[in-house]
């Protein structure tokens, strides 16, 4: 294979990761980190991408030793480990589904006349009761081409917002009109507020269950690839936004970006929401048919993959009229980061097999408990 088909081959590898973590959660984090942190938001947002790359690592150990096992699948522990994180995955999808559609109604409404808290509940019902339909009726394999579009449209909206915010800031800078507020949170609320957030970088363990496209090599080093992008992006996008925009006064609300960046650019705030819209619903479609697939495959087919939706559909709309999205949020973070702890018991079940050292083992036992401190303390942000 020549070092340009290589590179491609990665770069495609990379892509289904890093769509998965850039999604427009990351139009939520600009004003939750400025709202609660102020010029603190980089660091905090650099710490939370440092716990993924953490995690990552773990999952990333899970799919070497996997690999290397073959079909002996490793030690019968941490075959156990993994059925119990599939278990929690489902779960955690059955969330984030309820989050992506939520994101989705209040940005639906958010340029309209009827821009408030209940007809966001509505269109995000609605959207849950077209996904209940095809999915029992036809599958999702119709949707899928709509899933492709949207991660370029995200991905070349969100470049948009970052050359906007570099030129806004550049502005800024030039009028002294800088912004530098203290952070707003005491300390420990701050650190279960970000371990709330934990979702919006969530997306990287895709590349664990690339296994019918990809090599072990090939997901470990694009899950590499796919976490440092997004980390440069996310740290960059952070710093850009606290220093460019005063913390919102008021309650705050999950489309806040819109206002701020009408300043920047006037155009911006339609192609947020056209990129919000796209890439919500076309998430929460991946993460329905995952979901589904993972509990007709976990319960050796006893529950039909229909019946999954129907009931993801059922706790999805529970979550949708009675929390608000801030909240679903924490529920969807705390979801994943127990799906995350036990993957690091799953990879110090590998470590230990090998005989790898025991500071390493230690590390792994240390990250499940911060895993499993996000799941149980993880805090919503405080909103409107």
């Amino acid at each position: 294979m020549s070092i340009r088909a290589s590179r491609a081959r990665l770069w495609r590898a990379a892509l289904t990761p890093l769509a998965s973590v850039i999604g427009s959660g990351f139009l939520v984090l600009g004003p939750v980190l400025d709202a609660s942190y102020g010029v603190a938001a980089p660091l905090v947002m650099a710490g939370l991408c440092a716990l993924a790359w953490a995690f990552g690592a773990a999952i990333r150990l899970n799919i070497a030793a996997i690999e290397a096992a073959g079909a002996q699948g490793g030690p019968p522990a941490a075959r156990r480990l993994e059925t119990l994180a599939s278990w929690a995955l489902a779960f955690a999808y059955v969330v984030s589904v309820a989050y992506y559609l939520n994101l989705f109604g209040a940005f639906a409404v958010r340029l309209t006349e009827v821009d408030d808290r209940h007809h966001a509940r509505l269109v995000a019902s609605a959207a849950f009761a077209v996904i209940l339909a095809v999915g029992w009726l036809r599958g999702f394999g119709a949707l899928e081409r709509m899933e492709q579009i949207a991660v370029g449209l995200k991905l070349a909206v969100i470049a948009g917002l970052l050359a906007g915010l570099c030129a806004w800031l550049w502005l800024q800078a030039e009028a002294g009109a800088l912004s530098a507020d203290p952070p707003r949170i005491d300390p420990l609320h701050g650190a279960a507020v970000a371990l709330g957030l934990i979702v919006t970088v969530q997306g990287f363990e895709t590349s664990r269950y690339l296994g019918h496209a990809y090599d072990a090599r090939t997901r470990i080093r694009s899950m590499r690839l796919a976490q440092g992008l997004a980390t440069a992006i996310y740290v960059a996008y952070a710093a850009l936004y606290a220093l460019g925009f005063a913390p919102p006064e008021g309650p705050l609300r999950e489309t806040a970006v819109i206002d701020a960046v009408r300043a920047a650019a006037p155009i911006l705030p339609a192609l947020l929401v056209a990129a919000a819209l796209s890439a919500q619903f076309s998430a929460a479609i991946a993460d329905a048919a995952g979901s589904g697939g993972l509990m007709h495959e976990l319960t050796r087919g006893r529950i039909a993959p229909r019946h999954g939706y129907a009931l993801l559909t059922a706790i999805g709309l529970a979550l949708t009229w009675r929390a608000n999205v801030f909240e679903i949020i924490a529920y969807a973070s705390r979801a994943f980061a127990l799906y995350y702890a036990i993957q690091a018991l799953v990879a110090a079940e590998h470590a230990r097999a090998a005989g790898v050292g025991r500071a390493r083992i230690a590390g792994l036992w240390a990250l499940a408990a911060i895993g499993a401190a996000a799941a149980l303390f993880g805090a919503p942000v405080e909103g409107g």
